[in-house]
């Protein structure tokens, strides 16, 4: 489990990083897009992975070792609707910038250097 994990976040960081080096800004979006969401794997590894723990200490004494941590969970709770709406105002800025420059390129050139 640990080791699909860890690829998955690799795999998501590294095609993040290399969509937000490329020169149109739908793919600079994207990038952002799965790094946010290579950085919500990483906080929810961080909260210990466990399947069959619940969340609650109930009644009576309780074992730290036998419950989830609940604040990782709530952080990657916040953090999925802050980027759904960072990345639809990012959406709208993009096709603000197309309608008045007409290219979508980052530098707002379209040749290729």
């Amino acid at each position: 489990m640990e080791v699909a994990l860890s690829l998955a976040i690799g795999i998501l960081t590294a095609s993040g990083l290399w969509l937000l080096f490329r020169p149109r800004t739908f793919q600079v979006i994207l990038g952002l897009s799965l790094l946010s969401y290579a950085v919500n794997l990483f906080i929810i590894a961080a909260g210990r992975l466990r399947t069959d723990a619940p969340p609650i200490v109930g009644k009576g004494p309780a074992d730290a070792a036998a419950y989830a941590d609940p604040l990782p969970q709530a952080l990657v709770l916040t953090a999925i609707v802050i980027s759904f709406a960072t990345t639809a105002l990012l959406l709208v800025v993009l096709m603000a910038s197309r309608g008045l420059t007409g290219t979508d390129h980052v530098d707002g050139e379209d040749g290729e250097a």
